[in-house]
């Protein structure tokens, strides 16, 4: 049942949605209007610059609200509002024009709304590609209060949009504070007295051996990802692809192992924290002495670590591939275990805050998802300016 004022409307009802034009290589040169493509919906300064006639159907001013009809889930498609300078339009993305009654803020909203919609109906190229006709758009449905409502709604998920910039710049911040902690420290411990450099740098082979343990079926697989380390498959949000057959060929892995990644994209070591199997392509380290586990699983992440690597490993398309015997020949830190400790300590200090502001950016984010799609639909209503309102959304 509708709120009482509001009515039920499609797209094309409350805004007009224009394509932008096909630039080809021809229209492309160093002067003129900035040609705005997708990339530069989300912050990319690259541009093409276009200097011939231009017209009024694909300029667009600062503070214009856009549509990217093609482009990736949660990222780029869907609506944004351009803060850059006077451009034209590429095609892919729409100019959005509100129609009369339609307040332009809330319209950005409702279009938000529209796309996770879309997004969770529409089947693109790839899993996380969105592709749609402007039909598609068009024709999804919108309920609609009157003016001043929508104007309050508007502004209040620019108040939940706030705190979400600035939980994102706080996030931004400390992981870069993480990053000039991990570029201070001495990692070799080259200034600690009575410790000599082959003693303080050993090569890597004299610290971690290759184990090829098989025939453990019994064991869970486990994946090597970047961002999480090595981890049981079932963790995975993506799917993934099971073996077929046996896996008495794939290699045990312990908590405190290392695998080098076939993909080398930030150290391309990564650490277990489970118990199970990886491919036979993955090579499996453990430690010959007693280490700080977490002193190498962030070294194998600093700049000084990749800065080495990647004078050792063999370049190849989407990321370097590394073998045993080149990771082998390296000399990496062996610092005394209670100066790793100390390293380890304060980065995993810095880590836990890293871990904390993500998940409380990522509440922020649940919360206003929630809170959007009541007001929008009427669920939850903003508090009028006086007394007699309905309860504020809170």
């Amino acid at each position: 049942m509708l709120p009482e004022g509001w009515h039920r409307m499609t797209v094309a009802d409350i805004c007009q949605m224009q394509n932008g034009n096909g630039f080809g290589p021809e229209d492309w040169g160093t002067q003129g209007y900035p040609i705005i493509r997708i990339q530069n919906l989300n912050g990319g300064a690259n541009f093409d610059y276009y200097s011939g006639p231009v017209q009024t159907r694909w300029l667009v001013e600062p503070g214009q609200l856009l549509f990217a009809w093609a482009g990736t889930k949660g990222v780029s498609f869907g609506p944004a509002i351009w803060s850059g300078r006077t451009g034209v339009l590429n095609q892919h993305i729409f100019k959005v024009s509100a129609r009369e009654g339609i307040d332009k803020n809330w319209l950005y909203w409702a279009l938000r709304h529209v796309t996770d919609r879309i997004e969770a109906n529409a089947h693109g190229f790839k899993a996380t590609l969105v592709h749609v006709k402007k039909s598609d758009i068009d024709r999804q449905e919108v309920l609609v209060p009157d003016l001043n409502a929508q104007r309050r709604i508007a502004d209040a998920l620019a108040v939940w949009e706030a705190a979400i910039d600035v939980a994102e710049r706080q996030l931004i911040n400390n992981c870069k504070q993480k990053d000039a902690l991990s570029q201070a420290f001495d990692w070799g411990g080259r200034r600690l007295k009575n410790h000599s450099e082959a003693a303080l740098r050993p090569h890597a082979s004299d610290l971690f051996t290759p184990i090829s343990i098989r025939r453990n079926q019994n064991a869970e697989l486990l994946s090597v990802t970047q961002e999480q380390g090595v981890i049981p498959r079932r963790l995975l949000d993506r799917k993934v692809v099971m073996p077929e057959g046996a896996t008495d060929s794939y290699k045990l892995v312990e908590p405190g192992d290392f695998v080098i990644s076939l993909r080398s994209f930030e150290g391309g070591l990564e650490y277990s924290k489970f118990r199970g199997l990886v491919s036979p392509a993955y090579t499996v380290l453990r430690a010959k002495l007693p280490i700080c586990d977490d002193f190498y699983r962030h070294y194998f992440k600093s700049r000084d670590f990749i800065s080495r690597l990647s004078v050792a490993v063999i370049g190849i398309r989407d990321g370097k591939q590394i073998s045993y015997d080149d990771f082998a020949f390296l000399k990496i830190p062996s610092p005394p275990i209670e100066v790793q400790r100390k390293v380890a300590d304060v980065l995993n200090d810095a880590e836990h805050e890293i871990e904390l502001l993500a998940n409380h950016l990522e509440a922020l984010k649940a919360e206003k998802r929630a809170l959007m799609a009541d007001l929008l639909t009427g669920k939850r209503r903003v508090r009028m300016p006086d007394t007699t309102a309905e309860p504020e959304a809170a």
